[in-house]
């Protein structure tokens, strides 16, 4: 199980949003790339990177912070937001991200994500992010009509190396992990799921480490370590114990 800390761009600082609301924003740190090297002293082994401006914009806009932290840390990195082209694929990946994620591609055009997988065989990832049930997109300013299983089913046989599943009316407010919806859809796919969203204390991180959620290849935690809720040193010990 791998718990990836979290640092979602807004105006090149380290920021958390509460439910997906861009104007409910908290800055955690002005220094992306020493907040990205701390998580790896820390022992994190890998790290989830979000260019917030970038989701609602369609396009980087956080590039410049995003090398920052390239340049400063060693531990793999997966990025999203903002990642809708094959061109802007093949620079990331050609500039040191390990894993792209593409959410709004995904369900606007899917073909993408399919050549995505072709050239770049188990570095393509799949946001689902879910509002209500169902699949939102956009920065999670418009949904759709489709549930996240519909959307997981359709990448079954593509190559996505996984898919992060984020529970927006859990995000950034420390309600906990929502286990049901996402096991539901982690036992409806073959793709590997990471939970995301809500992740509150080290008791999120023991039920994840429960015999039903071994299907799950990890979480993201981003509000609840940086405001002291989760202590690291304690999660990565009680997840190493457990492998």
């Amino acid at each position: 199980m791998i718990l990836f800390p979290a640092i979602d761009l807004k105006d090149g600082n380290c920021v958390r949003l509460k439910l997906g609301k861009m104007e409910d924003v908290t800055v955690f740190n002005d220094d992306p790339a020493a907040q990205a090297l701390s998580f790896e002293q820390q022992g994190f082994p890998w790290l989830h990177l979000v260019d917030l401006n970038g989701a609602f914009e369609g396009r980087p806009v956080n590039s410049n912070a995003v090398e920052g932290i390239l340049k400063a840390i060693n531990i793999p990195v997966q990025l999203g937001g903002g990642i809708r082209d094959l061109d802007t694929i093949d620079y990331w990946l050609g500039h040191g991200i390990t894993r792209v994620i593409l959410g709004t591609v995904a369900l606007r055009n899917p073909q993408i994500v399919v050549e995505a997988c072709r050239r770049y065989p188990g570095k393509i990832i799949v946001g689902i992010d879910a509002k209500a049930g169902y699949v939102a997109v956009e920065g999670w300013g418009e949904s759709s009509s489709l549930t996240a299983i519909d959307l997981g089913l359709r990448f079954e046989d593509v190559g996505v190396s996984a898919i992060i599943f984020t529970d927006i009316d859990r995000d950034g407010i420390l309600l906990g992990i929502n286990f049901e919806k996402t096991l539901e859809l982690a036992n409806a796919v073959r793709i590997p799921i990471i939970a995301s969203g809500g992740l509150a204390s080290i008791n999120d991180v023991k039920r994840l480490l429960e015999p039903d959620c071994a299907i799950l290849e990890g979480a993201i935690s981003g509000r609840a370590i940086y405001d002291g809720r989760l202590d690291p040193a304690e999660a990565l010990n009680l997840i190493r114990t457990a492998a």
